[in-house]
């Protein structure tokens, strides 16, 4: 298949959808708020983006910040019950008052969830976040042990997650995945590791690419080909079409034809237009992963509140990415430049997934 071919039915869904998403950048109605409450990390994983460590030299951020915050400048604004926090890292099971911090948030009524390698989640302290209210989480599982193991940087890291997956699934009432990060070397074994997530009882799956942030930009060798990577879309768009596990591959960027097939949903980037994260610095930003040159405040001197409703310019306003090869782009209109994360110091996008196809 040409996945840079659309037909025209597909392009009358995209004009809709792309009217659709300027109003939800209007309102910018904040669903999603990312707590990077650590940088502190127990892997020191090669496709790390933020290249975390065990002594990352930035101490975490205190949990009275954070609640000051949420009680004085979004809560005032916002139903809670309607808005997910989501701790992020580092890896989060480092801070030992994790679970204190979902019993505040729950008490303040916010859903919350955590983003973690599974490393130190025991059975005793999946119990605490459960009682602490812990609402969802995502485990990342980059393949079988040989393959997980050597991007983590641990022998026991694939068991360890492993074995966490297992504890997560036996929770019925838990919203879960596993996130993927795709290498090259992953892509002929998808089949046989869907089939082993499938086995162990994983309903949703993400894959995702790797960007040369962090880490990974030292080591090209975890990023995938061109043909890799329509393999990869190609393997998504199959697995839906046979749904015994809902895989579908990240919000990273524009796919062409391959569009609402290995997704739910078109293309968008909700960075800055219904998620915002705050940094373990104070940064206030977009999602984490995007470079520190789009933060658009700081707690520690700005109302988050009066920064989310004035500011957010460069992420809800995307004419300031059309250059370069998305100059003359006819797609423009539905990737407005690709995911705020693939955009350099200086604005420049890293690669354009479209092109790719």
């Amino acid at each position: 298949m040409n996945g840079r071919r659309i037909g025209l039915r597909k392009r009358w869904a995209l004009d809709l959808f792309s009217d659709l998403y300027a109003a939800k950048v209007s309102e910018h109605r904040l669903d999603t708020l990312f707590w990077e409450c650590t940088l502190r990390c127990n892997l020191s994983c090669r496709h790390c983006g933020s290249d975390c460590r065990v002594d990352p030299g930035v101490a975490d951020m205190p949990l009275g910040d954070f609640l000051r915050v949420l009680d004085e400048q979004i809560t005032p604004h916002v139903d809670p019950s309607q808005v997910l926090i989501i701790f992020s890292g580092g890896e989060v099971l480092v801070r030992e008052d994790l679970e204190q911090a979902g019993r505040e948030v729950t008490r303040r009524g916010y859903p919350w969830g955590m983003v973690t390698n599974g490393m130190a989640l025991t059975e005793r302290r999946f119990r605490g976040l459960l009682d602490a209210g812990l609402r969802t989480v995502s485990v990342s599982l980059d393949g079988f042990e040989r393959e997980h193991n050597r991007m983590r940087g641990n022998p026991l890291s694939y068991e360890r997650a492993l074995q966490a997956i297992r504890m997560i699934v036996r929770q019925p009432a838990l919203a879960s995945d596993v996130v993927t990060c795709v290498t090259g070397a992953m892509i002929p074994q998808l089949e046989a590791f869907g089939e082993m997530l499938i086995a162990e009882g994983v309903e949703h799956w993400r894959l995702f690419s790797i960007f040369p942030m962090g880490r990974a930009k030292e080591d090209p060798t975890l990023r995938m080909t061109d043909e890799e990577f329509r393999t990869l879309l190609e393997f998504i768009r199959r697995t839906r079409r046979e749904g015994r596990i809902d895989a579908s591959y990240a919000c990273e960027g524009f796919l062409g034809g391959y569009e609402a097939e290995v997704r739910d949903h078109f293309y968008q980037c909700a960075a800055g237009v219904s998620v915002a994260s705050i940094r373990v610095d104070g940064a206030i930003s977009g999602c984490t992963s995007i470079r520190a040159n789009f933060n658009q405040g700081n707690i520690y001197r700005d109302d988050f509140w009066e920064v989310w409703q004035t500011r957010f310019e460069s992420f809800r306003n995307r004419e300031w990415a059309r250059r370069g090869e998305c100059a003359d782009c006819r797609m423009f209109r539905y990737c407005l430049g690709g995911g705020m994360h693939l955009h350099d110091d200086d604005g420049s996008l890293l690669y354009c997934h479209y092109k790719r196809l």
